[in-house]
């Protein structure tokens, strides 16, 4: 039966690989005019819902239709789109507000996927977990953070398929994607799934790291490739994110053309540093900008971030360990060489003496960013047990507990700027890396004080509203988070598995 089960499977991605080889179009390239139309016209307060919406019938007919109709005095845009297209069910509708947050597995679970012409959605052989509200899809980061939920319920097989869900994107397509959208192949996330890798591990044994020593070393690849690894020195190199493609986001059409039009600078360059910053998962933040206050001033494409380069470490350190369980120990040896090095350059571009933090680096300016942000505390989560964070503990200590701790947790940054990754906001993934970090470096007390805080917000939101919410305002309690180009959402996928996890590390807090 297994070995029919396996074979069936591996025809789906069959299917699929055909599939979406012979269908990798945009909904700008499928809808032309349309799509600009519909984008420009905001047609939808959400850019995104309709780069989403499925076509009821063939999407050459449908621009047939448009053609012929278009020109005439009744037509109405909006009307034509709902009358062509099927609009996707809403996460929320589905679940109660007062359900125990281990029912909305069910309810975020998608099952593989069905292949259909004229979807931007990129077919998955396994199920995953969704995001929820307006993230109808697999997103790469988030994952991560709602894996460690998955986890804390028992929910194994899941977690299996979502790794071998990110596995056959980095098959197909050399990196996993934004994603598992058409509009998203040309950008990645924040890179975790050596850490999923890792988790399943714990879970499965070590065979894990055989079986997915393929994809971490061909992502890898991904993030040292050119236009991703960035020359500093003759002998210094660093990573940043990058986006493939100069044009507006599909899902942010209207937004990022009015930026471009607004900030007098070439639009395409605008472009190209407003998908840089959605690579980041950080979209979008005064981090990136260069006056620290409007997104004008984007920049994201010279920043080498102090949080990435912290991840690519852990990956270099685990592909590592996965080498010497193959025997391979002079390539583990090399990838030992490579994260040592990156934790060099790390000290040498990141560690800012002047405000005794970890802060990104400015590579075409040849400085260091001067903001601060939870961006530097992703060294303790990500780089364990090294003397060279050891000698900084007591000043990011200090930093930590002037500039970010706030009554509900850490707060992103220390600017408020109405971007929504700005203060007065704080995110799960944010809160767990701090968490995590300080507990690595034996801070127990404040990784204990930003899990009690962070916790009792999620507790009583929920118990006032019956949501788990996308993101939080930390600062003042009283008022909801906000800010970013979509109201916020709720769900949530890295919020539920992030609370849970934290609720079984801290029980004394639950309640």
């Amino acid at each position: 039966m297994k070995n029919i089960f396996r074979s069936a499977v591996t025809l789906l991605c069959l299917l699929i690989v055909e599939f979406v080889n012979a269908q990798i179009k945009t909904p700008d390239q499928i809808y032309g005019e349309l799509f600009k139309r519909v984008q420009m016209e905001k047609v939808f307060a959400d850019g995104k819902i309709f780069v989403d919406l499925i076509p009821k019938q063939s999407p050459a007919i449908i621009m047939n239709l448009y053609t012929e109709q278009r020109d005439k005095k009744d037509f109405s845009l909006k009307y034509f789109v709902e009358t062509n297209f099927e609009f996707p069910k809403s996460n929320l509708s589905e679940f109660g507000v007062k359900e125990h947050i281990k029912t909305l597995w069910k309810t975020l679970e998608r099952k593989p996927d069905i292949i259909q012409n004229g979807s931007s959605l990129i077919p998955l052989p396994y199920s995953y977990i969704v995001p929820g509200g307006r993230f109808r899809e697999i997103y790469y980061w988030d994952s991560y953070f709602t894996m460690l939920g998955l986890e804390e319920s028992g929910e194994f097989n899941t977690i299996e398929n979502m790794v071998k869900n990110f596995a056959f994107l980095i098959d197909q397509f050399g990196h996993i994607p934004n994603g598992n959208r058409t509009y998203y192949l040309s950008r990645s996330q924040p890179p975790f799934f050596a850490l999923m890798v890792e988790l399943l591990s714990k879970i499965k044994g070590q065979q894990i790291y055989r079986e997915f020593l393929p994809e971490l070393l061909k992502e890898h690849r991904y993030w040292t490739s050119e236009n991703r690894l960035i020359k500093l020195s003759d002998t210094d190199s660093l990573s940043r994110y990058w986006d493939e493609r100069d044009q507006p986001r599909q899902e942010s059409y209207r937004e990022d053309v009015l930026v471009a039009e607004k900030s007098g600078r070439k639009p395409s360059e605008i472009y190209q540093n407003l998908r840089a910053a959605a690579a980041s998962g950080w979209d979008f933040s005064t981090r990136w900008f260069n006056d620290s206050q409007h997104i004008e001033t984007i920049k994201t494409a010279n920043i080498i971030p102090v949080d990435l380069n912290a991840l690519l470490y852990r990956q270099e350190m685990i592909i590592a360990h996965a080498l010497d369980l193959i025997g391979e120990t002079q390539q583990a040896k090399l990838f030992r060489s490579k994260a040592a090095l990156r934790l060099q350059l790390i000290e040498k571009y990141c560690w800012n003496k002047e405000k005794s933090f970890y802060t990104d680096y400015d590579f075409k300016k040849q400085q260091q960013q001067l903001q601060i942000t939870a961006a530097g505390l992703v060294p303790l989560f990500a780089i364990e047990n090294q003397s060279l964070i050891q000698q900084h503990l007591s000043d990011i200590v200090k930093i930590t507990k002037a500039n970010l701790l706030k009554a509900g947790g850490v707060v992103t940054t220390t600017v408020n700027s109405g971007q929504q990754w700005d203060a007065p906001n704080g995110w799960a993934p944010l809160e767990w890396m701090a968490i995590k970090g300080f507990h690595n470096y034996r801070e127990k007390d404040l990784a204990a004080t930003i899990a009690k805080r962070w916790i009792a917000l999620n507790i009583k939101v929920y118990q006032n509203t019956g949501k788990l919410m996308e993101k939080y305002n930390v600062d003042d309690l009283s008022l909801k988070a906000g800010g970013g180009e979509y109201e916020t959402q709720d769900g949530f996928g890295w919020t539920n598995g992030v609370l849970l996890k934290l609720l079984n590390m801290y029980p004394q807090y639950n309640q």
